[in-house]
């Protein structure tokens, strides 16, 4: 630092400066101080339209950038002159943190369709005494019918209970077409 000729700056203002010069460097780098925020704030605008074009809804870009002001003022290493790339490269990563997490739960959709639904034990024991019920109503049909209902129970195809039976297998439609009714009408009174 130079002086015009003859003045010397006083000492203790030249200490007070370094405090002051100090305290802000400590007060910086300290995470969460308000100096902290108040560095990141003038970029939140910016991070949000960044965000945005990422993101399918402002909810979702603003989540992120808040998230990035959070990581940012909690960091302990940040350097003040590199905030905003600081922000910005987390807020981009964001933006693929939150993609990646959406594609999972699609998958994670799409896996629960194609995986063998089970029906929850409660559902399992009434279609047990449901199925019970109806066999025993199957009981009191007509000969035919009761022949080609209980084959058809029993996961044979009505063409194949036809030719167990030795009947055609128009008949066969027709008896089971007639069973079918008489059970369900059972079933609704």
């Amino acid at each position: 630092m130079t002086c015009p000729a003859g003045e010397f700056p006083p000492v203790e203002s030249a200490s007070a400066a370094a405090t002051a010069t100090a305290t802000s460097v400590a007060e910086l780098d300290r995470p969460y101080s308000e100096q902290r925020w108040s560095l990141m704030l003038p970029h939140r605008e910016r991070l949000i339209h960044i965000a945005r074009r990422r993101l399918p809804s402002k909810a979702d870009a603003e989540d992120c950038v808040h998230e990035a002001f959070i990581r940012a003022a909690g960091f302990r290493d940040l350097d003040a002159s590199r905030v905003g790339q600081f922000l910005t490269t987390t807020v981009l990563r964001l933006c693929v943190d939150h993609h990646r997490a959406r594609q999972r739960a699609e998958r994670a959709v799409v896996r629960g369709y194609l995986q063998p639904w089970e029906p929850a034990p409660d559902d399992a024991v009434c279609d047990r005494a449901e199925a019970r019920w109806l066999l025993a109503r199957a009981g009191t049909l007509r000969g035919r019918e009761r022949q080609v209902i209980m084959a058809r129970a029993a996961g044979m195809s009505t063409r194949e209970a036809a030719a167990d039976l030795e009947i055609s297998l128009k008949a066969a439609e027709g008896a089971f077409t007639r069973g079918r009714a008489r059970l369900i009408s059972f079933s609704r009174n």
